[in-house]
Formats: C-alpha cells, structure tokens, sequence
C-alpha cells in the first residue's frame, strides 16, 4: 500500500490534536465548575501574587524573604483600611450639606417633571410612588418565608466568602514566600525533556498573566484618581465614594466603567439636576477615552495584545458560562492562552504584500 499524501498526515495529525486540545479545556472548565469556590480563592492568590510581588522583592532585598511578604502584605492591608476610612470620614462629613444638595435636587427633578414635556404633576408623581410602596409592603408581606430563608442562604455566602479570602491569604502567603522552591520542586517532577519548554511557557504566561493584573491596578487607580479630581471640581457630593467605585469598576471589561459612570450621573442628577448630570456623563465618558487610548497602551504596552473583538467575544462567553466571574475571568485567562500558544508555536514566514484575488469563474 502506497503511504498517504504528507498534507494528508499533517491534516489527521492537526485535527487530532485540536481534538485533543478541545477536549483537555473541557475537562479543565467542567473540573473547574465543580470547585468554583476553590477556583476563585486560586485565581485571587495569583492576582495578589503578581501585584505584591514587586514591593516583597523590593523589602527581601534588605530582610528575609517571609518577614517582607508579611510586611508587604500589612502595607497593603493598611493602605486599604486607609481608603475606606477616608471614604467613610468624607461621607460623614459631608452629610448634612448632602442631604441638602439631595433635597434641592429633587425640587429640580420634581421641576423638570411637571413643567417638561412629560408635564406631570406633583399629585401624579405621589401617586406612583405610593402604588410602587404599597406594592413592595404586599410583595414583602406575601414573600416573607422566602425572604427569610434567602437571608439565611446570604448569611452562608458570607462565611463561603470569608472562607475564600482566607484561601486566597494563605496560598498568597507561599506564593510570595516561596514560590521559585515551589516551581522548581514542580519542573524538578517533569522529564528532562519537557522541563525547558514548561518552564518558558509558564514564564510567557506568567508574564502575560502579572502584566494584566498589574496594569489594571494601575489604570483603575489612574481613572479614579482623575475620576475623583473631577467630580470634587464640578461639586458632585460623594465625590471620594464615586471614585472608589470608578476603581472598582475597572476590573469588570466592558460594562464595569459603564455602570460607574451611570451611578455618578443619578447622583449628579439628584444633586444638580438634568445639566450637571450632562456635565458629569460627557467628563466621565471622556476619562474612559484616556483610558483607552493612551493609559492602556501606555502601561499594558505588549503584556496583553488582544484584539477588541477577541476581548468582548471572550467576555460575552465567560459572562454567558459563568455571570460576573466568567466577565472578569474571561481576558487574562485568553492573554496567558495565547501568550503561552506563542512562545511554543513556531511561526512561518508572514504573508507580505497585496493578498491575491480570486474570482469564482475562469476567465
């Protein structure tokens, strides 16, 4: 028997091994799915690993390596307790002004409603708020069993959410401390054959991975510092909160700057009506802009080259598998794919010059 055609082989073999590889990631999503919890404290600790893994190199140069991670990890610890305490002290004190920036605000919505095209009178506008009450005390009323019961549930996420952040501290912990033994111990497991391309796929990962990580703290904190800076300039009250929440925001893809930027227009429109609200949304809209065109060029850099298109595809399916998890999930998980698909793929020459055109009938 003749042997097969050499393109032949090489398609059976690339069909097996995409077969193969899609169904190593199904195993691995469908493995996952059973231990989210477990998942979320993993991906945590390596999010913290690579964000607080500059300030312990840089403490481990002058003390031992475990006193400078849990010495990183108090400065981070007393940064954050820091923010929230300047929050919670702007909004305290600026509460009686708030509420009588908020009660101006709505005698301009009120305004607006009965003397704007929608022409509703104050009686009208009473009235639907009354039916929409008296309709949440029934629903309440009808529904308390079952209310009770999800604040039970509620009260057990909590401890599952407590218990994920102590899994996520304490993997972080030897992640920081030890985590070169660690890999060494696992490439030392490999065959010598595979110890070399292991260990630079795992390091484009990583690096892919760590760049991301850190290029969002950083472009969050950015948008929020300009965020909060704006709003104090315009006189949006809870000017401290609203940044935070532009910080927030910015780790969600796609739709976490949105929903930030709606939240600071309902405030602006409580506080200073329909104008302000406009000033608020364009300022707003115009530090995503920054964002995107110069800050995530600036600091990603070539970390994460995705294109748009594979970015939202990638947070549509993570969202669709997964909710909100999947949303966040979805973009460094397809970078480090990628990342570690090009350091092991070896490339052919590129294609150079005009593509050529083909036409479907012989001429």
């Amino acid at each position: 028997m003749d042997s097969l055609p050499a393109w032949l082989v090489r398609g059976g073999m690339g069909a097996w091994l995409g077969l193969g590889i899609i169904i190593v990631i199904g195993l691995a999503f469908y493995a996952t799915s059973q231990v989210i919890p477990v998942f979320i404290g993993l991906f945590m600790a390596l999010v913290f690993t690579s964000i607080l893994q500059p300030m312990v190199n840089l403490f481990a140069r002058i003390m031992p390596r475990y006193p400078a991670t849990f010495l990183a990890l108090l400065t981070t610890i007393g940064a954050i307790a820091g923010l929230v305490t300047y929050v919670v002290t702007s909004v305290t004190s600026q509460w009686n002004s708030l509420a009588s920036q908020f009660s101006d605000g709505l005698d301009t919505i009120m305004d607006f409603l009965e003397h704007g095209p929608l022409h509703l009178t104050q009686q009208q506008v009473y009235h639907q708020l009354q039916v929409w009450l008296r309709q949440g005390q029934h629903y309440l009323q009808s529904n308390a069993p079952s209310l009770a019961s999800e604040v039970l549930s509620n009260a057990s996420a909590v401890v599952d959410v407590l218990t994920v952040l102590a899994l996520a501290l304490f993997v972080t912990i030897f992640f920081l401390a030890s985590g070169g033994k660690m890999w060494r111990w696992f490439l030392n497991e490999l065959p010598a054959t595979m110890r070399e391309s292991t260990h630079r796929a795992a390091g484009a990962g990583w690096y892919t991975f760590a760049g991301y990580a850190r290029g969002t703290v950083l472009v969050a904190l950015s948008d929020a510092i300009m965020a909060g800076i704006f709003l104090q300039l315009v006189g949006i009250p809870l000017a401290a909160p609203l940044a935070v929440l532009v910080f927030i925001g910015a780790f969600i893809p796609i739709i976490g700057a949105p929903l930030a930027m709606l939240v600071a227009m309902v405030v602006a429109l409580a506080s200073g009506g329909p104008v302000t609200m406009i000033v608020v949304g364009v300022g707003v809209a115009g530090i995503g802009q920054i964002e995107g065109h110069i800050l995530q060029p600036l600091i990603m850099g070539r970390q994460v080259s995705l294109h748009p298109v594979v970015v939202i595809i990638g947070v549509a399916l993570g969202t669709y598998a997964s909710g909100l998890l999947g949303a966040i999930v979805a973009v460094p998980l397809i970078g480090v794919v990628w990342s570690v698909y090009s350091e092991l793929h070896i490339k052919d020459a590129p294609v150079t010059g005009e593509l050529p055109v083909y036409s479907s009938r012989k001429e």
